[in-house]
């Protein structure tokens, strides 16, 4: 992941009836980058990614997005990036053959009925070809949406949401065919709200109320928010968590499964906490949070629930 930034821009900002949805961002992502875009719905997601790709001009802010200046150059960006929105919006009543050549049209692809083939080929969707895209499942809509924006070849794909509503294996074939095409020096920048699909980026976008919060990989971002994750298992743990919660050093008290995860960026007070609750009835161990525990941290944070 080496290069110059496929996205580089800094002070965007977009206001609706005087509130800004998207408020004074920076955010860059280099050639080949999987960048996840992280936040709770009407968190600015959409509107972030629409003003990169020119469908929606940005109140202040400047930068470039593949090259081009994401104010006076939108035009350019358009026809060079690859935008899958939130709800499929490809033609149900026709087929999958007939959507592709259709996209590939409006782009004016060169040797339109090669590259469509090609595409049906490339993302396993030859046998479905004369198909209607009305009568496909979640996954092979998704897998249908994906193939129609690389139809034009582009460098960079926005995905706003991708696999929601989709099944979990689909997630994990779509996840492939993403990190196939990075490989081959595609950039992506992926808003979602699922945690197991963040650890799967490269790198992450954190946005809460329109202003971005964290910035970086994985195991960078954990690093910053400087919480100790403590797991208990044992009896009767949704009782002590209701009797940990609002305790000194303790800011999440959650159950997994068969355990219970107690979390705090106070790392001595934590341990003072729990200490009286280290019996033979609890087993306790220290272990890495997870980025729920990170993203529900930093939403208190910006909330005003946790002190910095």
């Amino acid at each position: 992941m080496t290069g110059d930034f496929v996205i580089d821009v800094s002070g965007m900002t977009k206001r609706f009836d005087n509130r800004a949805v998207v408020n004074n961002v920076d955010l860059q992502v280099r050639t080949g980058e999987v960048c996840g875009f992280l936040g709770p719905n009407g968190s600015g997601k959409t509107s972030f990614i629409r003003m990169l790709c020119g469908l929606l001009r940005p109140d202040a802010g400047r930068g470039t997005c593949l090259g081009y200046d994401v104010i006076t150059e939108s035009e350019e960006i358009k026809t060079r990036v690859g935008y899958m929105t939130q709800q499929f919006s490809l033609y149900e009543d026709l087929t999958i053959s007939e959507n592709l050549d259709f996209v590939a049209r409006m782009y004016s692809v060169k040797n339109r009925r090669k590259v469509v083939s090609d595409s049906l080929e490339r993302l396993g969707l030859e046998e479905r070809r004369r198909q209607l895209a009305g009568e496909l499942s979640g996954g092979w809509k998704q897998r249908l949406a994906l193939a129609a924006c690389l139809i034009h070849e582009p460098k960079l794909l926005l995905l706003d949401e991708p696999t929601a509503g989709v099944d979990p294996q689909a997630r994990r074939e779509f996840w492939e065919q993403i990190h196939q095409l990075a490989g081959q020096g595609l950039t992506f920048l992926i808003s979602t709200h699922y945690m197991d699909e963040a650890e799967r980026c490269h790198r992450l976008a954190y946005i809460l109320n329109g202003i971005l919060l964290a910035h970086g990989t994985v195991a960078e971002i954990i690093a910053e928010t400087n919480l100790t994750t403590w797991e208990a298992s044992g009896p009767n743990l949704l009782e002590l968590a209701e009797v940990l919660r609002n305790k000194p050093g303790v800011e999440q008290a959650v159950a997994f499964g068969s355990q219970l995860r107690v979390s705090g960026t106070d790392a001595a007070a934590l341990r003072e906490t729990i200490a009286p609750f280290h019996t033979g009835q609890y087993q306790w161990r220290t272990i890495a949070p997870g980025m729920e525990e990170v993203f529900v941290h930093l939403m208190k944070k910006s909330e005003g629930e946790v002190l910095p």
